[in-house]
């Protein structure tokens, strides 16, 4: 059996058990293949299953989308929220939160407020980064642009921080940390379309972006049009990153750091074998971190997990480079 189809193999099997074990793992532990009480039953259904699912998908997502990046901007450090998606959905809750709550406004249904405004402010930036893309003809000039995007989001979400009032601030900042436990099913209907369409464009991609791997001259040589491909990639990387964002908070290092891991195990760099690689290991990753989120009487939150387990693979790539 080749070393590639072992690896595989051995990615898909341990994402099985990981999820398995997801479920069963919590402040109270669960085991679902037994009789289980209705309180039991409940947490299964409404917190377990759908913080499961979510781990998967915004891994997965997260993953194939900073693959994305460090191909098209050839940097190993490249990752998802390098376009200023996270900072513009992080502008949106920062209004709604702070800005709401400063002028006296009541948010009654506070996840609906909280999942709308950062839609609107990750989508806002991703318009605004593809009608750039449209006339900035370099991959450099790109990355600049929204490198300044979300420094120009992050100055307006300092300012509304710094007239904040207590509860608002806390309310803004325990959104900034990450969160995997307040999807429910409802926002998952929502997001899997999302990062399906994503996903499903970054797989259209593959050949394109071996193209583009080897220098924007090689790709022009195959016949690809470095401009569109270009402009779908940062679509299907605003797709992935943005449905992440907006429902479980920015959640660091995952996209940078396990495309590094699947091309590693994999020994190459080749997209139709990365690719998948990237979402199974980025997937596994984060069924980790959640897990040891949950094992404590009070869950860290998942981005402090995944920095832990994420900047040393950046320190790593640092040294060998």
């Amino acid at each position: 059996m080749k070393r590639t189809t072992v690896i595989f193999i051995s990615l898909s099997l341990l994402l099985l058990l990981l999820a398995c074990l997801d479920i069963c793992v919590g402040s109270r532990w669960l085991y679902p293949f037994g009789e289980l009480a209705d309180i039991e039953r409940h947490i299964l259904l409404t917190i377990r299953l759908p913080k499961m699912l979510t781990a998967i998908m915004a891994g997965m997502a997260l993953s194939v989308s900073g693959l994305m990046m460090q191909t098209l901007f050839r940097n190993p450090l490249a990752g998802p929220y390098i376009l200023g998606v996270s900072s513009g959905a992080g502008l949106g809750v920062a209004l709604v939160t702070i800005g709401g709550m400063s002028l006296g406004l009541t948010l009654g249904a506070t996840n609906l407020f909280i999942t709308s405004a950062a839609i609107a402010g990750s989508m806002l930036t991703l318009l605004l980064v593809l009608l750039i893309a449209r006339r900035v003809k370099d991959n450099v000039s790109l990355l600049i642009v929204g490198m300044m995007i979300g420094s120009i989001a992050s100055a307006f979400v300092n300012i509304l921080q710094t007239f904040a009032n207590p509860d608002a601030l806390k309310l803004f900042i325990t959104w900034t940390f990450g969160s995997l436990s307040s999807v429910g099913w409802s926002e998952i209907r929502v997001m899997v379309p999302i990062i399906i369409v994503g996903m499903f464009c970054a797989v259209c991609l593959i050949k394109k972006l071996d193209g583009l791997r080897l220098g924007e001259n090689y790709a022009q040589g195959l016949g690809i049009s470095v401009d569109r491909t270009r402009f779908l990639i940062v679509v299907a990387t605003g797709l992935l990153a943005g449905g992440v964002t907006v429902f479980c908070g920015p959640v660091a290092f995952i996209g940078v750091a396990v495309p590094h891991i699947a091309r590693g195990l994999l020994r190459t760099s080749a997209h139709r074998l990365t690719l998948p690689a990237t979402a199974l290991v980025g997937a596994d990753l984060l069924l980790i971190c959640d897990m040891l989120c949950s094992l404590g009487t009070y869950p860290l939150p998942v981005s402090t997990m995944s920095a832990l387990f994420g900047a040393p693979v950046i320190i790593w790539i640092l040294l060998k480079k």
